[in-house]
């Protein structure tokens, strides 16, 4: 079936074939990190949190301030808004006894999949040994498993939102984000157009929690400041994030990576020269105006513009291309070298020849 991107580019893309194959990684040169000691720590929270008795929370969270005496003040504070924990604060007291009983469902919810998160921790210790032999230097932060409320999104450094948030020395990581696309909260009306639209809940399931972990750690490693950067070099910093993420989670599915959808991705792929070929045509490459550059490189359910097989965040597919042609071009070129090459330099040097 021939399908046009957009009225005015009828010209540039004649068909669209949907193929049904699934995107996976490259994994020619995935080193062997089996010897890399990784002692990770993981400490459930939420199971130490709802445990208090709702009728002595007080005394509950004196005790469990002991076992966690930065992160239950952080928790209290700053996720739960209910000021500092004092015992002069009774509305941190009585603010979480409510929280506690409003919140005991999705609680009971997430230790049906979580109570034993061996698995996933596993995943996450074997992604940190990559991280571990690319990066020697980088302090594992210790894991904190959480439960908190389901408008908790924290920010990174380029304003994503992310379910979870990276700390002193932790890193944790909010169960309430990760109970499944079917969860019926998410699909609830009043979620899905205040907090999380479907596009992103369909990914608030266990197999992306690695890959949100891990850009999370790459944020860390280097904060995205390219917020001001033409359109195509945004497009390769997304690229490079997306590369490095791979490195650390090589056996993990493409979509998985950057978070389209099996058939959005394929269609990305199959159409890979036409939506270059927009870009170009429309003058967006170098474009700064955020207003219209801000449909090419965020989440949504398509990219307005173009077929609705289209992924949201688009340049992320664009971009990762970039970096791989680079990469492939200069395959001396070491991870910490290609996270510190300006953007403009890896696109100018990358001879990009989209399929």
């Amino acid at each position: 079936m021939n399908i046009p991107l957009v009225n005015s580019m009828k010209n540039l893309i004649p068909v669209f074939f949907i193929v049904t194959f699934i995107a996976c990684s490259d994994q020619t040169h995935v080193p062997d990190v089996s010897g890399i000691k990784v002692d990770l720590k993981v400490e459930r929270f939420e199971q130490d949190f709802f445990g208090i008795d709702s009728n002595a929370t007080k005394q509950g969270l004196s005790q469990l301030q002991q076992k966690y005496p930065t992160f239950l003040p952080l928790f209290i504070n700053h996720v739960l808004g209910l000021g500092p924990v004092v015992d002069s604060n009774s509305l941190a007291f009585e603010g979480s006894k409510r929280f506690l009983h409003l919140n005991k469902p999705v609680y009971d919810a997430s230790q049906k999949l979580y109570k034993n998160f061996s698995s996933t921790a596993e995943e996450l210790t074997n992604g940190f040994r990559y991280v571990k032999h690319y990066f020697p230097s980088y302090q594992i932060p210790t894991i904190i498993t959480t439960v908190g409320p389901m408008d908790a999104l924290a920010p990174m450094s380029n304003n994503e939102p992310s379910p979870n948030y990276l700390g002193e020395n932790f890193l944790a990581i909010g169960l309430q984000f990760y109970l499944g696309k079917d969860y019926s909260i998410y699909n609830d009306l009043g979620y899905i157009s205040s907090i999380a639209p479907q596009y992103r809940s369909r990914r608030f399931s266990k197999e992306f929690i690695a890959t949100d972990v891990f850009t999370l750690v790459i944020d860390d490693l280097y904060p995205d400041s390219s917020n001001r950067y033409p359109l195509i070099e945004r497009f390769v910093e997304k690229g490079k994030r997306l590369y490095l993420l791979n490195q650390f989670l090589p056996n993990s599915n493409d979509s998985l990576l950057i978070g389209y959808t099996g058939k959005q991705l394929n269609w990305c792929k199959d159409n890979e020269r036409s939506i270059y070929n927009f870009f170009i045509q429309q003058n967006l490459l170098y474009e700064i105006d955020p207003a219209r550059v801000q449909n090419f490189i965020t989440d949504g359910p398509t990219t307005q513009g173009m077929p609705e097989q289209s992924p949201g965040n688009i340049g992320a597919f664009l971009g990762w291309e970039i970096v791989k042609s680079y990469m492939k071009k200069k395959p001396e070129v070491t991870l910490q070298q290609l996270m510190k090459t300006s953007n403009k330099t890896i696109f100018n040097e990358s001879d990009y020849k989209p399929h």
